[in-house]
């Protein structure tokens, strides 16, 4: 059973950064993807990041440069660096790993961004 555990997330102030860390229990070479995605209260979840086998990374369209995933295939871990942090990315972050058509997911890392 794959198992995903994020760490790194905290209260931060605006306009501070942070760094999630995302461990997965197997090589992240057997995952198709890899990505970051968050839930706030009351709203969907909604994509991050992701990165892929091959290495290539994907933002949302409504991404305004401000995260940056990244990956360490030794560690078996996932990055996302996120600066210049806005109250409205107060959420909780979830790491994801996808093998072919199925998705496992971390227990979450709350992120809150006081104004």
């Amino acid at each position: 059973q794959v198992q995903l555990v994020e760490s790194g997330g905290g209260l931060v102030q605006a306009g501070g950064s942070l760094q999630l860390s995302c461990l997965a229990s197997e090589s992240i070479f057997n995952f198709n993807a890899m990505g970051w995605y968050r839930q706030a209260p009351g709203r969907q979840r909604e994509l991050v990041a992701r990165i892929t086998l091959g290495g290539r990374i994907e933002y949302p369209d409504s991404a305004d440069g401000r995260f940056t995933i990244s990956r360490d295939n030794g560690m078996n871990t996932i990055y996302l660096r996120m600066n210049d942090l806005k109250s409205e990315d107060t959420a909780v972050y979830y790491c994801c790993a996808n093998i072919l058509s199925r998705s496992y997911w971390g227990q979450g890392t709350q992120v809150t961004v006081s104004s």
